[in-house]
């Protein structure tokens, strides 16, 4: 066996058997725990060596053994993983039942490192599904839902299904996916830098100048790609995983108090998880010749969407200021897409740092030298829900996109609490020959 692989089996049997451990040592600690401090909910833990408890312990053993192939096929792993909760849901109820999703949530992060998400996807919902469906069975048996009515049983099985497969599948692929993006956009960084050094030490060998300056040019193109689908990959992730976790925490606190809004918060949570598969398909869709593109570019058109979309989660309020011609006359596509991607990452930041603060986004049309974008809001009136997963890299993205277009960005307070992000964009020079009115279409 190579040494390489050796390395690789020993790192398969570490994943698996540290899952193990960690799912029998709560198994064998709660018990104990819940015993020797008894609540008043009327709940209890299984006995350890008690029936229930042993097919639980089985069940999670097997499920860190099925870990061990996830190198080797790491979808066939994730759909297996997350079936054997199902099984043991109809045969046995259990209220240490949530413990089973710890190896799911690492059979989702391993598969997610290891395969690409176009190829991907359909597995994760495969495995999202039967989390819940195993979560609901062992919620409406084991809990007794179904004892006040069956309506409301339903719902609330559902609901702990949907919260469970959020918070086991769709919050590690996400951060998995994120993490993903910040390493390539890391390497992407150091490949560019080195392909300018390349190109640079190339202009000093004269018998191998042009094949090194060409070289070096096709590497900085694909690096810059590179740089350009992290920071993609990264607005789509954080913008809807902020919508995702704020709602999935809404209808935590709302499932037993106001089931009918928190059903209603379970389709918006679905809506958010939608939306995230169909941005990230259609940012796939652009890599590939053969694949027709699904949406057009965003437009400063499409703030309008984006905002009535936010309103969702904060106040937000829209105000245009017209000019003479037509909305972002002369705003390049490019520039509208960093005017749009600035507003979405803007309102991710407000609804993750800023909860409960009026917001305001305005697209000043009325300067005919250039079009300002500013989102601004007030001071907080709720906690914050805590910082997102992208780690500060959204502010760093917005920079970088001003400096691509030379494009004028300024970020700071305005006063208490208060935050601003404001965008200026310069129009595009017209040929004297060309009219000042190009019909009625929106630039873009």
């Amino acid at each position: 066996m190579a040494p390489a692989d050796a390395r690789s089996r020993r790192t398969d049997v570490l994943v698996a058997a540290g899952t193990a451990v960690l799912s029998l040592g709560l198994l064998l600690g709660l018990p104990p725990l819940d015993a020797a401090d008894p609540d008043s909910t009327g709940i209890r833990f299984p006995e350890v060596g008690a029936a229930p408890w042993t097919v639980l312990a089985v069940v999670l053993l097997a499920q860190s053994a099925v870990l061990l192939a996830a190198r080797r096929a790491p979808r066939v792993t994730l759909v297996v993983v997350a079936a054997l909760p199902v099984v043991l849901a109809a045969v046995s109820s259990s209220t240490l039942f949530g413990l089973t999703a710890l190896p799911v949530v690492v059979a989702v992060v391993l598969a997610a490192l290891r395969l690409p998400l176009p190829r991907l996807w359909p597995t994760v919902a495969v495995g999202a599904v039967l989390v819940a469906v195993g979560t609901a069975i062992d919620w409406g048996v084991g809990y007794g839902a179904f004892r006040a009515s069956f309506a409301q049983g339903l719902l609330g099985s559902l609901g702990q299904g949907v919260l469970q497969a959020v918070g086991a599948v769709g919050l590690p692929l996400v951060v998995t996916l994120i993490v993903r993006s910040r390493r390539e956009l890391r390497t992407a960084r150091q490949d560019e830098a080195a392909a300018r050094d390349a190109e640079a030490a190339a202009r000093t060998a004269e018998a191998d100048a042009r094949t090194a300056e060409a070289d070096a040019h096709v590497e900085a193109a694909l690096s810059r790609e590179r740089a350009a689908m992290a920071r993609e990959l990264h607005d789509i992730a954080a913008h809807h995983l902020s919508g995702i976790a704020l709602m999935s925490a809404v209808v935590d606190r709302q499932i037993d108090t106001d089931p009918e809004r928190a059903h209603e918060g379970v389709r918006q949570v679905r809506e958010q998880s939608t939306a995230v598969l169909e941005d990230l398909r259609r940012l796939v869709g652009l890599l590939r010749d053969d694949a027709p593109s699904e949406r057009a570019v965003e437009t400063v058109v499409g703030i309008v969407d984006l905002v009535e979309a936010a309103r969702i989660r904060s106040a937000v309020d829209l105000v245009v200021v017209p000019g003479d011609e037509p909305l972002a006359d002369g705003i390049g596509p490019l520039s509208q897409l960093v005017a749009y991607r600035t507003v979405q990452e803007s309102l991710a930041n407000v609804a993750l740092h800023a909860a409960g603060a009026a917001c305001t986004v305005t697209v000043d049309d009325g300067d005919p030298a250039h079009l300002t974008v500013r989102v601004e809001n007030a001071a907080p009136t709720a906690p914050s829900v805590g910082s997102s997963p992208a780690g500060g890299n959204g502010l760093r993205g917005m920079r970088e996109r001003a400096e691509l277009v030379g494009a004028r960005l300024q970020v700071g307070p305005t006063g208490p609490g208060g935050w601003l992000v404001e965008l200026t964009l310069g129009r595009e020079a017209r040929p004297a020959s060309a009219p000042s009115a190009a019909g009625d279409e929106v630039a873009g």
